[in-house]
């Protein structure tokens, strides 16, 4: 794909990465942390030992692996995540919000009993019914192509969100993407490569957006992860207990408590 190779090619692993997460490698690494290389002795991986996206995200939101949580099934979260946690303390009750491009989303976050909202997959957000905006992104989530069963393009979940951010300006905000996942699955690495890049240009997104508005500027914490790792070389398709090296994830953070130490190494 000579379109992969001009946009995200490099002589360099720094070069490379550079250009495939610009805002990532240039803010991040400049006015926050990073961790997850390998090479630098700076290491994280998810605990729970089934290398999957359910466990994962459980263990991501409430900081624990639970091995009743198995695999990606259709069952509700006994346990209480942070974004539940947070919605029951008075001063954030109503200021948590969550969108999700994979539809397993209302039961990882137990939906029912959460008490904030929570749209996943092609379901329409029906929170802000007068905006013209988010009623074009439900005439899209209904009317564009359906390539996986379970979510849509990233774009559709992304804009949802973003698109409440700037309505209801919530104090936590949580969006989780789908498409590098199943690029990868699909072994379609140009689109995976292109997700991954879009993925990028949303978190300048929500980060310049955040700094533009007084309730947000000089307040507000990024923060990025994925569920799990992939496996090494041809297995990169792959992810899961027979992948032992999908247990490894990266994560960075930005924002006004964390100090600017950029990509961390082992000390």
């Amino acid at each position: 794909d000579s379109g992969i190779k001009r946009n995200f090619s490099g002589d360099t692993p720094e070069a490379r990465r550079a250009a495939l997460l610009p805002f990532v490698w240039s803010v991040f690494s400049q006015k926050g942390q990073i961790y997850g290389n390998r090479r630098l002795g700076s290491e994280a991986y998810v605990t729970n030992g089934f290398n999957v996206s359910y466990p994962g995200y459980n263990e991501t939101l409430t900081g624990a692996a639970d091995p009743r949580i198995d695999g990606n099934h259709r069952t509700k979260n006994p346990n209480v995540t942070v974004l539940e946690w947070l919605n029951r303390k008075p001063a954030f009750h109503g200021q948590v919000a969550a969108f999700a491009a994979w539809n397993l989303f209302p039961f990882i976050l137990n939906a029912e009993r959460a008490g904030f909202p929570i749209n996943a997959g092609y379901e329409p957000f029906n929170e802000l019914p007068e905006d013209p905006i988010m009623r074009l992104l439900n005439e899209l989530k209904a009317e564009s192509p359906h390539d996986w069963a379970e979510e849509p393009f990233d774009n559709l979940t992304f804009h949802t969100a973003f698109e409440y951010l700037k309505q209801r300006k919530p104090r936590v905000l949580y969006v989780s993407l789908g498409e590098t996942d199943e690029w990868a699955h699909d072994g379609k690495y140009g689109e995976y490569l292109r997700a991954a890049h879009r993925a990028d240009w949303y978190l300048r997104m929500l980060w310049e957006t955040a700094q533009s508005m007084p309730e947000y500027r000089g307040v507000t914490t990024l923060v990025f992860s994925p569920d799990h790792g992939r496996g090494d070389g041809i297995d990169w398709r792959t992810h899961g207990r027979g992948t032992p090296d999908s247990k490894y994830i990266w994560m960075a953070f930005l924002g006004p408590d964390t100090a600017p130490l950029g990509e961390r190494r082992k000390i």
